[in-house]
């Protein structure tokens, strides 16, 4: 199977530099896999689409300030994205400068020095001299998108969060996430759908391009998840709607703790049967992963649909509820 299978045109300004006007405001395409009919909503229509038959699944991971600027002893430019915290003062960073650091050398963030410790694959292994937590907060940046093109805003800080957002440890929001807000999840409670929780914490991996031509040949970056035992029992006899393709990576894992499941056309899914989540990225494993819930053939005819009617696209964009 090939990468560019997985292609198509999109205008520029579809790509949404900013969110709604409000968390709600947002639009939805909803697909029927079975037989292919579209309807254009509103997301503020969702909890009319469930009801005690449902549990919709949210992830819970909160995004850190992961996006360091700093300089060299030297004097010149760094950026360190840190991708997890390994401890309170060790971390996994993808780092960006002129030069790659060596190991054993040192950089400055303000007046922290951070010391580069080794190379992990694409990652740095680095050393802070205080806790990671504390120099996040006081200096870091919230790692938007590279397709979004304006600095980090006040407003970023809070809206590319969901509102149920709870434990540290993602460099990207679970954007399909980002469209609720705590009265549309009253609303699904009135209909008599359950909510269940469950915490992925979303890596760098999100943001990198394949580097293969065969998409059998791609290997996905390991992400730390956790599901409650609260969670799983909830599940039982229901029709599982994930919001978000990292609720349903999750759910689809079968071990605890890490998943690099790849889903791409050929996945046999056991858990979910419903799935919110936004426009993908051309070529990218996200678009994969819609294109084997709903069949190719469905996800290439709702893009195009999505593209007449512009919708806007990606992490600040419109919705789908994809019915399996």
């Amino acid at each position: 199977m090939l990468v560019s299978e997985f292609d198509y045109d999109l205008p520029p300004e579809l790509i949404a530099q900013h969110p709604a006007p409000m968390r709600t405001a947002s639009r939805l395409l909803h697909l029927d896999a079975g037989s292919g009919a579209l309807r254009d909503l509103a997301f503020a229509d969702l909890p009319s689409l469930v009801d005690a038959r449902d549990v919709v699944v949210l992830n819970d991971t909160r995004v850190v300030k992961a996006r360091l600027a700093g300089r060299k002893r030297s004097g010149g430019k760094i950026e360190l994205f840190i991708e997890r915290a390994l401890g309170a003062r060790d971390a996994l960073a993808l780092i960006k400068a002129s030069h790659a650091p060596a190991a054993g050398s040192e950089v400055l963030v303000g007046d922290i020095p951070i010391a580069i410790v080794g190379r992990e694959g694409e990652l740095y292994r680095v050393r802070f001299s205080q806790d990671i937590d504390g120099v996040l907060e006081r200096f870091g940046a919230v790692p938007l998108p590279p397709y979004i093109r304006h600095a980090p805003a006040a407003d970023d800080a809070e809206r590319y969060q969901t509102v149920y957002a709870a434990a540290p440890g993602a460099v990207a929001a679970p954007t399909a996430g980002l469209h609720f807000d705590q009265e549309t999840l009253e609303e699904i409670r009135r209909r008599g759908a359950a909510i269940a929780k469950l915490t992925l914490h979303v890596g760098f991996g999100t943001f990198q391009p394949l580097r293969t031509d065969v998409v059998e040949e791609h290997r996905m970056h390991k992400e730390r998840f956790s599901i409650p035992e609260s969670t799983r029992k909830a599940l039982a006899g229901k029709r599982v709607l994930a919001v978000g393709t990292t609720s349903l990576r999750a759910l689809e894992s079968t071990a605890q703790g890490e998943t690099d499941l790849f889903i791409y056309p050929g996945f046999q899914f056991r858990v979910v049967n419903r799935l919110l989540t936004n426009f993908h990225l051309p070529k990218s494993t996200l678009l994969m992963l819609v294109s084997a819930f709903a069949g190719t053939e469905n996800i290439r005819k709702a893009y195009r649909h999505a593209v007449q009617k512009r919708y806007r696209f990606f992490s600040y964009g419109d919705a789908m509820l994809i019915e399996r």
